[in-house]
């Protein structure tokens, strides 16, 4: 494993010269939050849930985003709508499989949008992420029970047998297509103290995937940055209220060279193992 400088700088730049559109049919817990978190780092946030306008939204938009913490058969229909209009378009569509091995019908939602539609980039903790890839895991709520000691692993094999990127998050991110491993150890705990950072974690990959059609990069680029606001927000935090306030904050305030300082980025040899 050796250290790399990702140019997560320059991709910050152009996502806020280029705005891109991010479509989200999303969490309704934290609709508000991956909205802020869009607007923040400088795209445009849309979210539109309704099966009438998923197609059209999506048709306008540079990125999709699916996130299935408050699924239902009709937002399903609605996903499954709006990733064909992506599919078509040719825009990254980003899946964030939010509570996945807790129950059968999540679990089943996740694996026909990989089934019916192209994804692009799967997105989770390390039990979900493992249900994914068809491991018996366990999720409690929306937390993994997965201690991530073979994550990288595990996000290999999905990210081979569904040919796309597989982003794991945790006390270390992975992400990975299956050839090229980052591990990325940015991020504060303060963030596992807020409901919605995972929420906001997908929703920042999409601002970046729809800016650069690497999305093993873009996603890596997308999580660096944030976490990267995370600790500068946590450092003058008092608790999960001021964190979250400061977090919009020190995105909105993101500096180019703050990022290649602070950026903490190691690249995996897959072929000796490490």
């Amino acid at each position: 494993m050796r250290k790399i400088i990702l140019n997560a700088g320059a991709l910050l730049d152009k996502v806020r010269k280029e705005a891109p559109v991010v479509h989200h049919l999303t969490n309704w817990v934290t609709v508000y939050d991956c909205a802020q978190v869009v607007k923040s780092f400088g795209a445009s946030p849309v979210m539109a849930h309704a099966a009438g306008e998923a197609a059209d939204m999506a048709d306008i938009a540079s990125a999709l985003v699916l996130n299935i913490g408050t699924i239902s058969a009709q937002m399903l229909e609605a996903m499954k709508i709006a990733c064909s209009a992506a599919n078509k378009k040719g825009i990254p569509v980003i899946l964030d499989c939010c509570g996945a091995g807790a129950t059968a019908f999540r679990d089943a939602s996740c694996f026909e949008l990989l089934d019916k539609g192209r994804v692009d980039i799967v997105k989770g903790n390390a039990s979900e992420i493992a249900r994914m890839a068809g491991d018996d895991a366990r999720t409690k709520g929306v937390d993994s029970l997965d201690d991530g000691k073979d994550a990288a692993r595990t996000a290999q094999k999905l990210a081979l047998r569904r040919n796309c990127a597989v982003v794991v998050t945790g006390k270390e991110d992975v992400v990975t297509d299956g050839r090229r491993v980052f591990i990325i150890r940015n991020g504060n705990e303060m963030m596992a103290k807020v409901v919605g950072t995972g929420c906001m974690a997908a929703s920042v990959i999409g601002s970046f995937a729809a800016v650069e059609k690497d999305f093993v990069g873009a996603a890596a680029c997308g999580l660096v940055c944030f976490e990267i606001a995370a600790e500068l927000a946590a450092k003058q935090s008092k608790g999960p209220g001021s964190f979250k306030e400061g977090l919009f904050d020190r995105v909105y305030l993101l500096e180019k060279n703050i990022v290649r300082d602070l950026q903490q980025v190691y690249t995996v040899d897959t072929a000796s193992g490490g």
